[in-house]
């Protein structure tokens, strides 16, 4: 409010006209307008407003003005900008004389106080009159509902028990203890070499959960810089450094409030931000980072590892407390030379996943490819079963893929049918060591490159790079 005393004469003046003006303006471009005192009792109405009155029942303007506003205009909102203070710029207001857009101005008196209320109908049948801005509104509506829908169904798990494909003792059990942690809400650990399917293991317990409903959110801690790890965790405040984004950005607790978030390859947390995992555990609340406020979140964490927890813990390279925070439900799964007995279901399944995706026909593999491949040491898992599954598909004409197909990918597979030319760990050392040596090629070097496309992680390569380093051979 402008302190008129303080003005030039000449200004208040002018400022007193300008305001006469306004009204004078208002009260003849609207299609109605009204004043009410501070009591909310109508006080006057312009010519315009006089239509509207048959409709709201009142023959005469006598008969209107004087009374309370609420008694003779159905669902006004006067009152409340009576009690508020606060205009009410645009809104809809519909009752017996129709809808209209109508808008709510208090009004002051010089020293400030409330004295009354201005209301305007500023146009009417906005059903017609506002139809283009509607429909943009409705389309635009329209977006952001089927955005929300694909986003929600991406933060779905995408895998149930069904999907870990198995009949053996050890893939049985390990099922069995999954779906026991899926009934309880506790911290879960899955343990295994990479390629084992512990992913899909997570979003298993997930699925069959009280959280299902809920988003699944992953996040592979091998894959991310050092650097950004707390923003990706707890998120980052607008503004936080230079450079960072205006508007907040949620991070992984945030975005998985309420559902489950997943750890991948938690041995390769950096030991500074273990301690600040430890306590959103403990404490069940974050703080972005550059902003002195805590949220509160309901989080059930599932972290996997490739690496030994114990040994790292040993070395002191993670924290023991987070350790035996994380530990409460381990889950180990097993090798897949451990569980040759599942080997030919999970290739026709994995056969039936390359052709529905690929577009090409259904393969299935001969008594002796099942067998050399039933020889081999497998030290990526299903996920490396899977990759060599289908570049053979892919290099191959033949529906039915036999071993001699499989010789040229896997590179032992010869080898072990003539046994007795190398012990078969040093032939697996080997194909590992030259593995390792075309991926580091054909990256440029870029070792987190190579440890993706080899499907191991990144400190796995590190690990196989020192023992190379060691023994040149």
């Amino acid at each position: 409010m402008t302190d008129r005393t303080s003005l030039p004469r000449d200004a208040a003046s002018i400022l007193k006209l300008a305001g006469r003006s306004m009204f004078d303006l208002f009260a003849d471009a609207a299609q109605g307008m009204m004043l009410v005192d501070r009591t909310g009792r109508v006080v006057w109405i312009n010519e315009a407003y006089k239509r509207f009155l048959p409709a709201l029942g009142v023959e005469r303007e006598e008969d209107f003005v004087g009374r309370l506003v609420r008694e003779v205009v159905p669902n006004t909102l006067m009152h409340q900008v009576l009690e508020t203070g606060k205009p009410i710029l645009v809104d809809l207001l519909t009752n017996k004389a129709g809808t209209f857009v109508v808008s709510r101005l208090p009004l002051r008196d010089e020293a400030g106080n409330l004295i009354g209320a201005l209301g305007m109908v500023l146009f009417g049948h906005p059903e017609a009159t506002l139809q283009p801005l509607i429909a943009k509104f409705a389309g635009l509506q329209r977006d952001l509902d089927e955005a929300r829908r694909e986003l929600a169904q991406q933060r779905r798990a995408k895998y149930t028990f069904a999907s870990f494909i198995g009949a053996s003792t050890v893939a049985v059990e390990v099922k069995r203890r999954a779906r026991r942690a899926a009934q309880i809400d506790s911290t879960v650990l899955l343990l295994g070499e990479t390629g084992t399917g512990k992913e899909l293991l997570a979003q298993a317990i997930h699925a069959s959960s009280a959280r299902a409903a809920r988003s699944f959110i992953g996040v592979n801690l091998a894959a991310v810089p050092d650097t950004l790890i707390e923003a990706e965790f707890f998120g980052v405040a607008p503004g936080a450094f230079t450079g960072a984004d205006r508007k907040p950005r949620d991070g992984k607790f945030k975005l998985a409030d309420g559902g489950t978030l997943f750890l991948d390859e938690i041995g390769d947390m950096p030991i500074g931000v273990q301690a600040k995992l430890l306590r959103v555990l403990q404490e069940r609340e974050i703080e972005p980072l550059g902003s002195n406020r805590v949220i509160k979140v309901d989080v059930r964490v599932i972290a996997a590892t490739s690496r030994d927890l114990q040994r790292l813990v040993d070395e002191g390279r993670f924290r023991a407390d987070l350790f035996y925070r994380l530990n409460v439900l381990p889950i180990r799964l097993p090798a897949l030379r451990e569980r040759s007995d599942d080997l030919e279901a999970l290739t026709e399944t994995l056969l039936e996943q390359i052709a529905a995706r690929t577009g090409m026909a259904q393969r299935e593999l001969t008594a002796d490819a099942l067998a050399a491949l039933a020889r081999y040491d497998w030290p990526g898992n299903v996920r490396e079963l899977n990759n060599v599954l289908e570049q053979v598909a892919m290099l191959t004409d033949s529906v039915r893929l036999c071993a001699d197909d499989f010789a040229g990918v896997l590179g032992i597979a010869r080898s072990i049918d003539t046994a007795g030319r190398a012990p078969l760990p040093r032939q697996i050392a080997q194909l590992e060591r030259e593995s390792i040596t075309r991926a580091l090629k054909a990256t440029g070097g870029n070792k987190v490159s190579a440890a993706k496309l080899l499907g191991i992680s990144r400190a796995t390569l590190y690990e196989r790079l020192a023992e190379m380093k060691d023994d040149p051979r």
